[in-house]
């Protein structure tokens, strides 16, 4: 974290840009921030980035010590040295900013009384608060040496930027924090590997329990399983500084363990006596923490801790009884099933593997059986045991055929959740095209998809999608696209990708999408891919890229859609050259046959 003195940056966004090249650019930019991990590294680019939007003579990124209740300057452009500036939170026009969670602008800051000056000559600034989760971590401060330099429009830009910034921020300190604390996760990967070699249930949570020992300090330790025939809460370890307890039974919401169960999130509680729901077993017992072990979104059992001294459990400790607690659920449920089917190894790799085929049943393998003049194929490949890429196949009404192509953001359980849930979003908006056909274009599916996603605000997750419409009996294609890589045409005379830009769903509320039209003639061939095809990399950081694409698709657009397909994955398996896929990798071709 340093002060820095530089030049005014350049290019930033004009007055004339229009709101769309500001959303896409603000997209732009809001990825570019959340690719940097470092926090000294996020913390030197954030200026860099502002200033394509916004220009400044000063600029700070002010954070919030919570614990503290101090402000502290993280990283400066054109200020002296603030090393030792650590003033109280509701201190100065940023103090204000970040305590009461709103923009501030001031064309003349000589007329403000709450600025306090930390860099000479400066006219007018523009401060808005970094938030996450309705929680304040800093501010972002940009300074002008003219008078009124800035407008409501760069608030809002300025606003939509913070919000990147302060996620970006949040994931950088979870990294630096993981850092500091490498020993314990050492450990959580340790007992994973202990644990999931563990088939028998007594043996595991006796284990788990000697274990949590090395991560988390307690006054006492539990592992209460459910009983889903009886809904209550059993105790299978107790342990008091290594002796044996007893707890009772307890139903499904009472204490906070039963209510940790049966809203399956953590309890932290720093003093029981203050909380109703408390149920007294052990004497001198001052907080509480109950962490739920869930599989999926079923509550297998609660992690329970108890300690003689006030407040004695942190965020921190339940983000890592939260991760053991998801190691204990996988660990435990593999244990049961292990012990409620077979012995056999044949069994549970099936149960192990259940999740992806349950993924892979929700792809369609092939066209409904009365659509004609078509060839098409499709392949998946998770980077992760689950990915999140979707595809679909439908035919809504005769001689018309949906192909749709969408990629979450992320991978692993949370991201094929989310892509199922867009899945069905596309599937309800295709299937009414019967009853509303005037909005079932391309371009009004993606905006209602947008909306849903938008209003669920899951702001850590976005879809790109193509949704395209084959008309074969009118011969015409029509498409819109929402971030996923162009599409490829190729045709008798040319092969080249189809320009359809546009905005990821669930990003921002109230966009619109263009639609793409191009006739079909006998013999064209269309290909959708996930960047996991364009941006695939070797050892040398090449990525396979479009223009790899195109020369594929164009020497091989007299085969089957199937043998397209297999020609594009072989020389993208080829292009990795052994290196991991670092996202799922989805190719649908499309081929017109002759009438």
């Amino acid at each position: 974290m340093s002060s820095h003195s530089t030049d005014r940056l350049s290019s930033p966004l004009s007055v004339g840009t229009s709101e769309r090249d500001i959303l896409l650019t603000l997209f732009d930019l809001g990825r570019r921030v959340a690719s940097v991990i470092d926090l000294d590294e996020l913390l030197e680019k954030i200026p860099e980035l502002i200033g394509r939007l916004i220009p400044f003579d000063a600029f700070a990124v002010y954070l919030h010590d919570e614990k503290r209740g101090e402000l502290s300057i993280g990283y400066a452009v054109g200020y002296p040295d603030t090393s030792h500036y650590h003033p109280h939170v509701t201190h100065g026009l940023v103090g204000q900013v970040i305590t009461r969670q709103e923009t501030r602008l001031v064309g003349d800051i000589s007329l403000e009384p709450q600025y306090v000056e930390l860099v000479p000559g400066m006219a007018s600034t523009m401060a808005v608060p970094l938030v996450h989760k309705k929680k304040s971590i800093g501010a972002l401060n940009v300074l002008s040496r003219s008078r009124d330099m800035y407008s409501e429009r760069d608030a809002a830009i300025l606003r939509q930027f913070g919000a990147h910034v302060a996620l970006a921020l949040v994931n950088a300190r979870l990294f630096e924090q993981q850092r500091l604390d490498a020993e314990a996760f050492e450990t959580l990967a340790e007992i994973g590997r202990d644990v999931a070699a563990l088939m028998d249930l007594d043996l595991l949570l006796e284990r788990i329990a000697q274990l949590a020992r090395r991560v988390v300090d307690y006054r006492t330790f539990g592992i209460l399983l459910l009983n889903e025939a009886t809904d209550e809460l059993e105790i299978k370890v107790a342990v008091q500084f290594g002796d044996r307890v007893e707890l009772p039974k307890i139903p499904m919401g009472e204490g906070l363990v039963g209510y940790a169960a049966l809203h399956r999130e953590a309890v932290l509680v720093p003093d029981v006596s203050k909380d109703p729901r408390y149920i007294k077993v052990v004497d001198d017992v001052r907080s509480e923490l109950a962490v739920p072990m869930l599989l999926k979104d079923r509550c297998v059992g609660v992690f329970d801790l108890e300690s003689p001294d006030l407040d004695a459990f942190s965020k921190r400790d339940v983000e890592i009884l939260t991760l053991l607690a998801s190691q204990a659920a996988v660990a435990i449920e593999n244990a049961r099933l292990y012990e409620e089917v077979s012995e056999t190894e044949a069994r549970l790799e099936k149960e192990l593997k259940f999740a992806r085929r349950v993924q892979a049943a929700l792809l369609p393998t092939k066209l409904p059986k009365r659509l004609k003049g078509v060839d098409v194929h499709a392949s998946f490949s998770a980077a992760l045991e689950l990915g999140g890429d979707f595809y679909d196949y439908l035919v809504p009404e005769s001689n018309t055929l949906i192909i749709a192509l969408g990629d979450v953001s992320g991978k692993g359980v949370p991201a094929a959740l989310y892509s199922v849930f867009a899945g069905e979003l596309v599937r309800g908006r295709t299937f009414r095209r019967r009853y509303v056909p005037e909005r079932s274009s391309p371009a009004a599916v993606l905006m209602s998809i947008n909306t849903i996603l938008h209003e669920r605000k899951l702001e850590e997750y976005y879809c790109t999608l193509c949704y395209a419409i084959f008309d074969l009996k009118r011969k015409m294609v029509t498409l819109s696209n929402s971030g996923l890589p162009y599409p490829v045409r190729a045709t008798a005379d040319e092969c080249r990708l189809i320009e359809a830009p546009g905005v990821p769903l669930g990003s921002f509320s109230g966009m619109t999408y263009d639609e793409v039209s191009l006739p079909l003639s006998s013999g064209d061939v269309f290909v959708f891919c996930s960047d996991g095809v364009t941006e695939a990399m070797n050892r040398q950081s090449d990525e396979f890229g479009s223009e790899r694409l195109l020369d594929i698709v164009a020497s091989t657009k007299h085969l089957t859609a199937k043998e397209i397909i297999d020609s594009i994955v072989e020389a993208v398996d080829a292009h990795r050259d052994g290196f991991p896929r670092n996202d799922d990798t989805t190719v649908v071709a499309l081929k017109i046959l002759t009438q």
